[in-house]
């Protein structure tokens, strides 16, 4: 079984069996080989013998593979054991842990949400609790990702979490680790239009984009006007699901194709009758964080005229890798194609322009409570007085914002979203205009 994945320099790339490397170089043979093998062996033993500090010879060779492979493009690299085993996590969408987005806020793990169902939402874990120790281990000063790889474990295992929240005193929560899935994709109702965005490329992708449609045209009903499908800053992942998703709103047509050194072994991706959104209005969103397997979606799409693009050019990797498994020594990552859009044009290091090009902005409300209306007028027709005894409701007392309600305000001032709704808006008049005719 091969399975390849693609994605931004930093994040998830790939994934096949170990193959043999041949020892025979392209342009000398053998001898020419194993005479830059002398020269390296050479450099090891004057290292190993005059460098300054000891050095061990597993990190020398482990640094020499390291440098091989990224030499020769941003993406290709050498995976160590944790490396690896982070990738596995990164590609299931899934890992043993509490189930909660944090960050750090002076010097502490502060809680962001926590999610649906997982111990930490159990637990009555908050937004905006500090969590200042772990197992009684103070995290102040340690890096996020380390305090991140203390909360994951084996499933069943116990944690002891010491959380301060507001001004209270701190008090300690035990949980019990559990499965945490991970939901690349995420969807709400904007007015008459349904809202997904899809955040990485995983093995969770294409099932829970499935599944938040459908529960998108339930929640909305016959006054659905469109989607708008947000790949901002997606920095890629798998290329069967990339392939999936696209073929999602495709009913025919290729979708991406693969080509490597050798021509023969090009392979083409076509989609399959039928479009999980009947043909409904669709607009993607793009910036320049939207790579790989992002880009695979947002071209295929394009082409096809299934949908409008809206936002920044996307970051332009157009390369694909595979993570070839080393038996106790870890995994290297190799470039081994290019891809191609349906239209037969690589991305690499270009990206893909959008149909409309919209810049990140900021929206501001303009003040016009001055402005003279007709109401205003002295002796005006129809002129409503207002009610004098009316008197302004209490505020309420300030409680901590669901993740529903920190995205909805996000939403609120999100130009480039504001945008796809309008153009959503407006097709959706446009058909009702020319059906009615």
């Amino acid at each position: 079984m091969r399975t390849l994945l693609i994605a931004a320099a930093a994040a998830v790339t790939g994934l096949i069996g170990a193959g043999a490397a041949s020892a025979q170089s392209t342009s000398g043979g053998a001898a020419d080989t194993y005479k830059q093998l002398e020269l390296f062996g050479t450099v090891l033993e004057r290292i190993r013998a005059d460098y300054v500090e000891e050095v061990k010879d597993e990190e020398l060779i482990k640094a020499a593979i390291n440098g091989m492979l990224t030499s020769l493009d941003p993406h290709s690299s050498y995976l160590d054991e944790d490396d690896r085993k982070r990738l596995d996590v990164d590609t299931k969408g899934e890992f043993g842990g509490l189930g909660i987005e944090v960050t750090m806020e002076g010097g502490y793990v502060k809680v962001v949400s926590p999610i649906d169902e997982t111990p930490a939402a159990k637990a009555g874990i908050q937004p905006n609790d500090l969590i200042i120790s772990l197992d009684g281990k103070s995290v102040r000063g340690m890096a996020l990702t380390d305090a991140v790889e203390i909360m994951r474990g084996k499933v069943g295992e116990k944690i002891v979490l010491t959380i301060r929240r507001g001004d209270d005193a701190p008090f300690d929560v035990e949980l019990v680790r559990d499965v945490i899935k991970v939901s690349p994709v995420r969807s709400r109702v904007e007015g008459k239009i349904g809202y997904v965005r899809i955040t990485s490329f995983n093995r969770q992708t294409e099932e829970n984009l499935v599944k938040a449609v459908e529960t998108l045209k339930t929640d909305i009903g016959e006054n659905l006007q469109g989607y708008i499908l947000d790949l901002r800053n997606n920095p890629g992942g798998l290329l069967d699901q990339a392939i999936a998703v696209s073929d999602a709103f495709l009913d025919q047509g290729e979708i991406v194709s693969t080509r490597g050194r050798d021509k023969e072994k090009a392979q083409r991706y076509n989609a399959e009758p039928g479009d999980i959104i009947d043909g409904m209005p669709l607009v993607v969103l793009i910036n320049g964080g939207s790579a790989s397997a992002s880009e695979i979606v947002a071209g295929a799409l394009q082409d096809h005229g299934r949908a409008i693009l809206v936002g920044q050019r996307s970051f332009g990797k157009g390369s694909v890798q595979t993570v070839q498994r080393i038996p106790g020594h870890g995994a290297m990552r190799l470039t081994i194609a290019r891809y191609y859009t349906p239209s037969g044009i690589s991305i690499q290091a270009k990206g893909i322009e959008p149909d409309i090009n919209v810049p990140p902005a900021r929206v501001e409300a303009i003040d016009v409570t001055t402005r003279r209306r007709e109401a205003d007028l002295d002796r005006a027709l129809d002129k409503v007085e207002p009610d004098a005894d009316k008197t302004a409701p209490e505020a309420p007392a300030e409680v901590p914002k669901t993740r529903a309600e920190r995205e909805a305000e996000a939403a609120a001032q999100d130009y480039q979203l504001i945008r796809a709704q309008d153009i959503i808006h407006g097709i959706a008049l446009y058909r009702k205009a020319t059906t009615a005719k």
